[in-house]
């Protein structure tokens, strides 16, 4: 950005002046202070006696998976809370995700339906001009006023993801490493729903879910490959389909029509969604399908995970290096392989778990 008559900004002028050495070691500082007034805030939490609502979350299945939370795991094993002072709030009843580090749950879909959630994301969107939840909207206050309505807890402490995010921020703006993120989180197998809450699935099969996002573009490219992939795969093993048809978020489904694929049920309760697509994926000899947050989710359940993009500008690689440190912490680096699309055919990692 260069400032008027194409003069240098003062933000260039100052990285030109002041040494990178300097500059870094200022970021590495404002970070520790970050840390640690972090670490205050949640002393005072832990030393308080009432139940600490934690959430609501309402963003990408992703960033839950690999920060929010292993970030409450951490604070929960840090600070010595016991499970049943912290009340998980997401959506899609991903209660298990959370065990056993909280035994107390509120659905977002027990007091929002999914047009109103829909509509009020969009607005949430625009309103922090992305879906990170970096402070508290309206939105979030609604809900939290809701449940304390309907269950008469008004007498709680609350711990809302951008606290997360204001710790996390570090690490995604390449000012510290991967051990920052170690440092604020806990990494552990998640615990796998009961296989039967998936409803009738074959012995042994492969998940599968394609969706679009910024780097697998919903192109005529990409879904022919999305058809012949889920095709080839269903020539090999029995395929379950997780595409939901539910519309809550941003991201658009990609499917094979007619192939010969179980799929999830039509109207698939959006208060059961993410259960049900985590006790498939748990069950699953293989995951393939998208690159994105949902293709870390077999990972934490132990189950290899092939995922494809088509534009590689269209995804943050801090996201896959942290990714890779977090199963590696697990003992399973090789779990999550991340191809590009192959220029011709499918590449023999479409189906070296299968």
């Amino acid at each position: 950005m260069t400032g008027p008559a194409g003069r240098p900004s003062a933000m260039q002028t100052l990285r030109r002046v002041v040494p990178k050495s300097v500059r870094r070691g200022a970021s590495v500082h404002l970070a520790r202070m970050r840390s640690a007034r972090l670490r205050r805030h949640l002393a005072a939490l832990a030393a308080d006696s009432r139940p600490i609502v934690a959430g609501p979350w309402l963003g990408e299945v992703g960033f839950e998976l690999l920060y929010w939370v292993p970030f409450l795991r951490w604070f929960a094993e840090e600070f010595e809370i016991a499970p049943g002072r912290l009340v998980v709030v997401s959506r899609g009843g991903t209660w298990a995700w959370y065990a056993p580090f909280s035994s107390r749950y509120r659905e977002v879909f027990d007091y929002v339906g999914p047009e109103e959630f829909r509509r009020r994301h969009d607005e949430r969107v625009l309103d922090l001009g992305e879906q990170k939840q970096t402070r508290m909207t309206a939105f979030d206050r609604e809900l939290l006023d809701r449940i304390a309505r309907r269950t008469g807890s008004h007498d709680c402490l609350y711990l809302h993801p951008s606290v997360m995010y204001d710790v996390m921020n570090p690490f995604w703006w390449q000012h510290v490493d991967e051990n920052w993120v170690h440092r604020h989180a806990r990494y552990r197998r998640l615990q796998a729903p009961p296989r039967h809450d998936a409803g009738a699935l074959p012995p042994s099969y492969i998940a599968v879910k394609f969706y679009f996002n910024d780097c697998f573009p919903a192109t005529d490219a990409n879904r022919t490959f999305v058809r012949d992939a889920i095709r080839r795969l269903a020539d090999r093993a029995p395929v379950v389909s997780l595409t939901t048809g539910l519309s809550l978020d941003d991201h658009g489904s990609a499917d094979a029509e007619g192939a010969p694929v179980t799929r999830l049920p039509a109207h698939l309760d959006p208060r059961r969604n993410l259960h049900v697509q985590s006790a498939i994926v748990a069950g699953a000899s293989a995951f393939v399908g998208t690159y994105g947050g949902f293709s870390y989710l077999a990972p934490f359940y132990g189950v290899p995970s092939t995922a494809y993009y088509g534009n590689p500008e269209g995804f943050s690689p801090r996201h896959l290096l942290m990714a890779r440190s977090a199963f590696t912490a697990l003992g399973g680096r090789d779990l999550l392989q991340v191809e590009p699309i192959p220029p011709a055919g499918l590449s023999a990692s479409m189906t070296q778990h299968s």
